[in-house]
């Protein structure tokens, strides 16, 4: 089997003294949509936030294309070609649209999709009409449009992106989710965190499930939404 692109063994993290992930194993293959699952809680953002290397306090290995970027600092793994799409939004809210996105731009990546702001025009029809527009007149589902419009301007290999239908309308998770799939046939890899299942049933090719910091189950996505033991154990509410 190729190794894969991104590889996290044993990975563990704390806030303070509590022990967040307790052992956490997971890969994600080129050109793959892995959604990382789970209730509120179970150590999803936490995942995404220490492969970033956004938290300090961890420990275990974690390497991207067989190099390891566990003991990185989060400035270093963005060079590398992760891009990390927070929860919150985090565009600058005095800034266009085409500002947000200059801000984000690097060169071109070698064998890593390219992307332009016309590019991401296509992709985000709803930022086109919006270009001239400032942060802080935009709705949530703008919002988060622009913030992972903003990443891909850094053309990376592996997308981190932590929950994109929370608290959006099901207009624009629709949108949201397809514009996934397409970044999946660009080329680029992502693992998503996500509660939503029929969110995740339509863009993930495999499924890690998280509970209590550590995975509990892996496998196909097709198999998750057929084992319903499984969903009612770990996802439901």
């Amino acid at each position: 089997m190729p190794e894969p692109l991104l590889r996290a063994e044993s990975l563990q993290a704390w806030y303070g003294r509590a022990h967040i992930l307790t052992g956490v194993d997971l890969t994600v293959g080129r050109g793959e949509v892995v959604a990382l699952m789970g209730r509120n809680g179970a150590g999803k953002t936490t995942t995404l936030k220490a492969i970033m290397g956004l938290i300090e306090a961890r420990s275990g290995r974690v390497t991207l294309d067989g190099r390891p970027i566990d003991r990185l600092p989060p400035h270093r793994i963005a060079r590398l070609g992760v891009g990390y799409v927070p929860e919150d939004r985090r565009i600058f809210a005095d800034l266009t649209v085409e500002e947000n996105l200059e801000v984000g731009r690097q060169p071109p990546r070698p064998g890593a999709p390219v992307w332009t702001p016309e590019k991401l025009f296509d992709l985000f029809p709803n930022l086109a009409a919006l270009r001239g527009r400032r942060g802080t007149r935009m709705s949530g589902g703008e919002q988060q449009m622009l913030t992972l419009a903003r990443t891909l301007m850094g053309n990376p290999f592996l997308l981190l992106l932590d929950e994109p239908s929370e608290g959006l309308a099901p207009l624009i998770v629709r949108q949201m989710a397809e514009a996934v799939l397409r970044l999946k046939a660009e080329g680029l890899s992502v693992l998503v965190s996500e509660q939503n299942v029929g969110f995740a049933a339509a863009v993930a090719d495999r499924a890690s499930v998280i509970e209590k910091g550590q995975v509990r189950w892996s496998g196909p996505m097709a198999d998750l939404m057929a084992d319903e033991s499984v969903r009612r154990a770990y996802l439901a509410l």
